[in-house]
């Protein structure tokens, strides 16, 4: 079922469900799919007709949270032109493996993304392929079984958060792509069917059309609580 989060115009914000993918080849089933499906049924359009559909961004099949898709051109150009120039807040919740210290910082690497792998790797600055990546974060709370992590995002890089913080002994709790030993989630038989414990928690942008400034925050999953996860409001 469609979470939306925000609906204004030619802008829409859903809160993505873990292991969907954002977008897919004909035949798979994406969050594209669903958002279109939707603008069908309000719209009182037939399942042939054409929906235009624009996305200024992607999250990761298994994680959750806000994403914005634009209704037409105009409007998903400017939202991508926000994203590239990095005038748009984004801020993950995530819940890793062991007591990160200090309690707040700043992780700068050089990240490689694997050719023909959705994979990321930590490399040298000198690397051909190298791009800087850069997050701040501060924790929220810890656990016996890790820590509580809010992430603002300087630069979005693929795998950021995930690699950034495995490559630090903190993996995301779930994500044994990048090294947990720790299940998330309903345990679904296929592991990209899987949830990990990262959250696109706040979205901010600037209105295409209105100019106005959009701030929005995507409610948990309820999956947080299969591994006892502290309270965080």
């Amino acid at each position: 079922m469609l979470e939306i989060l925000y609906d204004n115009g030619p802008c829409l914000v859903v809160n993505k469900p873990a292991g969907l993918l954002t977008q897919a080849p004909r035949g798979i089933d994406s969050l594209e799919i669903w958002v279109k499906n939707f603008y069908r049924q309000r719209e009182g359009k037939s399942p042939d007709d054409k929906i235009y559909l624009g996305l200024a961004h992607r999250i990761d099949r298994p994680v959750t949270g806000a994403i914005v898709f634009g209704r037409h051109v105009r409007a998903t150009r400017k939202l991508c032109t926000q994203f590239a120039d990095r005038t748009v807040s984004k801020v993950y919740w995530a819940f890793v493996e062991g007591r990160v210290t200090p309690a707040e910082g700043t992780w700068r690497d050089y990240l490689n993304k694997c050719q023909g792998m959705a994979q990321a790797e930590v490399v040298g600055a000198d690397h051909p392929a190298a791009k800087h990546a850069v997050l701040h974060y501060r924790v929220l709370s810890h656990s016996i079984v890790g820590s509580w992590l809010e992430i603002e995002l300087e630069t979005g890089r693929t795998h950021q958060i995930r690699i950034q913080a495995a490559s630090r002994g903190h993996a995301l709790v779930g994500d044994s792509q990048y090294g947990s030993t720790i299940p998330f989630g309903e345990q679904h038989p296929e592991l990209r069917d899987r949830g990990i414990a990262l959250h696109a928690r706040r979205l901010g942008f600037t209105h295409p059309m209105t100019n106005e400034s959009v701030d929005v925050v995507a409610p948990l999953p309820v999956s947080r609580d299969e591994i006892q996860l502290p309270e965080i409001a």
